[in-house]
């Protein structure tokens, strides 16, 4: 396993494994008994570095989530897990009622939610201090201030390590820092957003994001990273799910555009030419990239964890990543 630093503060940094484990689905799709075999393998594989969310998975039994987090706290308990493993999750997103989402009825980022939420997080997951906090959607009815204000008395009183944020627009994300580093306190250092080598339309709206995709890496994100090299980007879904590698999964809508097929074809020629499959050479071209990405993958089996782990060890030479940085 390799490693990477994220975070500035001494009092808060981790090293990492630069290959994430998403428990998105851990105790509910995916039972216990696979959970823990796939939690328990990556540990061994070095890995130290897990993701989860307060409203995973809500939409398994539409209730409001909970069960990720309550199977790692069991997990962590049964294996006596420290805080050698980071453990990040989110709060914002999760439902106020059974029933609803996090589209019409969500927690948000208010001071008061961000306290709660934190609070019920760390007891399922049995931790003292959570590792890494992220805003998982944004919370426009909020004052910025307040939310900002409100992570960093986490930070403050001890409860929360590191800061991170997901799925918000890149404007919101600078004036949030720009708010915490006038006021002297800790901000989002951590930015988890959708990334994989297929690219996707962003002017395809949804639900969430009626304008177009904020939820995704483009150009204006990567720009923002390469100008600000102490902040890390996570990428969630390096897989799509599953599609690269499954008929029975297509590709989202919003990448069924022109671009897409000389990217597939790349993807295809060099996975040919290594030996691997079209998702590790995914995995191994974010793992290698000049500007640095901890890919974020789920697994529902030890198999796909051993899959992912392998790409660890593939090695693409400059011909083939300028190949795949190429193709449009």
């Amino acid at each position: 396993m390799k490693y990477r630093t994220i975070g500035t503060d001494p009092r808060h940094r981790r090293e990492v494994s630069v290959l994430a484990l998403g428990a998105m689905l851990f105790g509910s799709l995916t039972d216990e008994r696979t959970s823990f075999a796939v939690l328990d393998r990556y540990v061994e594989a070095g890995g130290n570095f897990i993701d989860t969310s307060d409203n995973y998975a809500f939409w398994a039994d539409g209730g409001q989530g909970g069960q990720s987090e309550e199977l790692l706290g069991r997990w962590r308990r049964s294996r006596g897990i420290g805080d050698e493993v980071v453990i990040a999750t989110k709060l914002g997103a999760r439902p106020l009622a059974p029933g609803t989402s996090y589209i019409d009825n969500p927690e948000g980022l208010s001071a008061k939610v961000i306290r709660e939420a934190a609070e019920r997080s760390r007891e399922r997951l049995g931790m003292d201090r959570l590792d890494l906090l992220y805003a998982h959607i944004d919370d426009p009815t909020v004052p910025q201030q307040e939310t900002v204000e409100g992570f960093a008395a986490l930070v403050e009183d001890g409860t929360a390590g590191l800061l991170g944020v997901s799925n918000q627009a890149i404007w919101r994300v600078e004036r949030a820092r720009a708010l915490a580093a006038a006021a002297g306190l800790p901000g989002y250092e951590v930015l988890q957003y959708q990334h994989s080598h297929l690219r996707p339309r962003f002017d395809v709206p949804s639900d969430l994001f009626p304008d177009g995709s904020l939820g995704h890496a483009g150009a204006e994100l990567l720009g923002y990273l390469r100008a600000e090299p102490a902040l890390t980007l996570v990428a969630y879904s390096p897989l799509l799910g599953g599609a690269y590698a499954r008929e029975d999964k297509p590709l989202p809508p919003d990448y069924d555009h022109p671009g897409t097929p000389a990217r597939l074809a790349v993807l295809r020629e060099v996975a040919r030419e290594t030996g691997a499959t079209v998702g590790q050479v995914v995995l191994a071209w974010q793992l290698g990239a000049e500007l640095p990405v901890i890919p974020l993958a789920g697994a529902s089996s030890v198999a796909q964890l051993e899959e992912n782990l392998a790409a660890l060890e593939l090695e693409l030479t400059a011909d083939q990543r300028a190949r795949l940085d190429a193709a449009h």
